[in-house]
């Protein structure tokens, strides 16, 4: 078997691509154990808004892509051209690449290595871990570190809560007389939270499925002097009207705002206009939304223009990067070397110690017999040298030509004989 990186980005497939082959925290148990059952070794999986990738051990990386489109209901033809394979040291090198935040749409971002952390703590629980995956992991979460601590990587860096306030100006310019309404209650909004809170807007909405959940955010959000208000999820459609900021990230599978939302809105509004940034892989604003009068929807790819800002300094920093990820997959990949060879070294141990324990019985018989120790010891030297030389010895004897000069050559190489 031999390690492989499967998956889609956001260099290869649009999000209404990558929202089809997105998982859930909730959901990846399941489909962790259900792709492990499906003659792989070890498995984890990667998703986040940009990206749905599979990090595995397998024979067959055409079964992993079979049964990611067929876990999502799809067919395998309709997902091939959006996928990558990349294999062993190629495979090695992403990994590392992607924590570092060098393969990201926001070049340097932070964000990656939690996501990337998170998804490798649910492989573990779930048992589809090994040794190769444990190590590969570990070894990226060191290289990570390295980058971020060595590099300028992350500096100059907006993030996409930055570029949706950025947006957000350019349509309203001050946002203090604006209503923002959060959808969902999870990290990503929590950083949009962040940044919207410093523009002290006129007040703040945090719509989520659970109202505790909800209610926790908003304290945070109220240390800081706002207007804060929680509600439910079931509350958006009499309210949606209410807000002039919409920025939504939730889990759903399904879109949480509709057309139908939002054209009744826009008309209690008096066509005021909606700003609306959805951050969400599966999105949680139908896309026809877009296409309406007085709104401003924007996905986490309409997004990538705004979030270039800065690109130039961290480009520098990226070469210095790279060299350090080339350099530890070298490393990595000698690893990797010495763990293959384990089974040939141990079969070779086990053959050499079998020959070792019959020429020691012949040799303890030989002194029962009443032969001396110098004789036995003789014996047992002179029977050992002609086992361990008989393989090479013959294999040498019997080749020519080429074969025999590169036989030759490994053989002085292994036995260390010097001309």
């Amino acid at each position: 078997m031999q390690l492989y990186t499967i998956g889609v980005n956001h260099t290869t497939a649009p999000i209404a691509i990558r929202e089809n082959v997105a998982f859930n925290n909730d959901t990846l148990p399941h489909a962790l154990a259900d792709l492990a059952s499906h003659n792989v070794a070890e498995v984890a999986i990667l998703s986040t808004c940009n990206r749905t990738e599979i990090y595995v051990q397998s024979i067959r990386p055409e079964e992993v892509i079979e049964w990611l489109a067929n876990y999502h209901r799809l067919t395998p033809d309709s997902l091939l051209p959006y996928t990558y394979t990349l294999s062993s040291h190629e495979a090695v090198k992403h990994a590392f690449r992607v924590a570092s935040g060098l393969d990201s749409m926001v070049l340097g971002e932070a964000q990656i290595l939690g996501q990337f952390k998170q998804s490798v703590k649910i492989a573990q629980d779930s048992g589809t871990l090994g040794t190769l995956l444990h190590k590969l992991f570990q070894r990226t979460f060191e290289v990570a570190k390295e980058v971020r601590t060595n590099t300028d990587i992350g500096g100059s860096s907006i993030s996409m809560a930055a570029a949706a306030v950025k947006l957000a100006q350019r349509i309203f310019g001050d946002l203090s007389a604006q209503r923002v309404l959060f959808i969902g209650a999870g990290e990503m909004i929590e950083l949009c939270a962040d940044h919207f809170a410093a523009q002290k807007p006129k007040k703040i909405t945090v719509a989520n499925r659970t109202l505790e959940r909800g209610e926790q955010l908003a304290d945070k959000i109220r240390s800081q002097g706002l207007n804060v208000q929680a509600i439910l999820l079931n509350d958006l459609p009499e309210r949606f009207q209410e807000f002039d900021i919409v920025i939504t990230s939730t889990a759903s599978q399904l879109p949480i705002v509709g057309l139908g939302m939002v054209e009744r809105a826009i008309k209690a509004r008096k066509h005021r206009p909606m700003f609306m940034v959805d951050l969400a892989v599966p999105r949680d604003i139908e896309p026809e939304v877009s296409a309406l009068d007085d709104v401003f929807l924007y996905s986490v790819d309409d997004l990538a223009q705004v979030v270039t800002e800065g690109l130039g300094n961290r480009q520098e920093a990226a070469v210095n990067a790279e060299l350090i990820v080339n350099a530890r997959v070298e490393h990595f990949m000698q690893w990797l070397k010495q763990r293959e060879a384990v089974p040939t070294i141990k079969a070779l141990r086990d053959q050499i110690d079998q020959v070792r324990q019959t020429e020691l019985e012949k040799a303890l018989k030989l002194l029962q017999k009443g032969e001396s120790p110098e004789k036995a010891l003789e014996v047992l030297s002179n029977a050992l040298t002609n086992k361990f030389l008989h393989g090479p010895s013959h294999a040498l004897n019997n080749s020519q030509g080429d074969a025999h000069a590169h036989l030759a050559h490994l053989v002085k190489q292994l036995f260390q004989i010097k001309e």
